[in-house]
């Protein structure tokens, strides 16, 4: 069975039957987690860096920002058992689509607040794609943990 993560969601989950798909990461970042040993998994789909510029909207959307969604996400893994010296982690998106003489940044300082984040809390990618000006698909089966990427014009590819 396939769920889809929205822009501003996220979906953990520990059935084995399931996968777990986000479309059209652009400047957003999907963020995976997998405990290969418990078969937990999770993705968050989040656009922005920084709640302080709307903290009313953070309370409503968390998953929308960086800080409020990556602390909500792994601790949604948490409670299926996951532990954080054993999950696994793959980040895509951070592209530049509709900016791409760099203006604003978006996909830059998203990355970068993940960077932020994960150094504060010793926690390690092991591997990426982002970057670059191609929207990216995302998927996480979680019976095996395999994770697959599809870009614009290509064909899903297991990372």
């Amino acid at each position: 069975m396939k769920r889809i993560v929205g822009v501003a969601d996220m979906i953990v989950s520990n059935n084995v039957q399931e996968s777990i798909v986000t479309y059209s990461l652009g400047s957003c970042i999907g963020l995976v987690i997998y405990d290969p040993a418990v078969q937990v998994g999770g993705l968050l789909h989040y656009m922005l860096p920084d709640s302080k510029i709307d903290r009313d909207k953070a309370v409503i959307r968390p998953f929308m920002f960086a800080d409020t969604g990556i602390p909500r996400l792994f601790k949604s893994a948490y409670k299926l058992g996951a532990k954080k010296q054993r999950i696994k982690i793959f980040v895509a998106g951070g592209a530049e689509i509709l900016d791409q003489k760099g203006f604003f940044n978006i996909g830059k300082r998203n990355y970068m607040a993940l960077r932020k984040i994960f150094m504060k809390n010793k926690v390690l990618i092991d591997k990426e794609q982002v970057g670059g000006n191609v929207n990216r698909t995302v998927r996480l089966d979680i019976g095996t943990g395999d994770i697959f990427i599809k870009t614009s014009g290509s064909k899903e590819e297991k990372v």
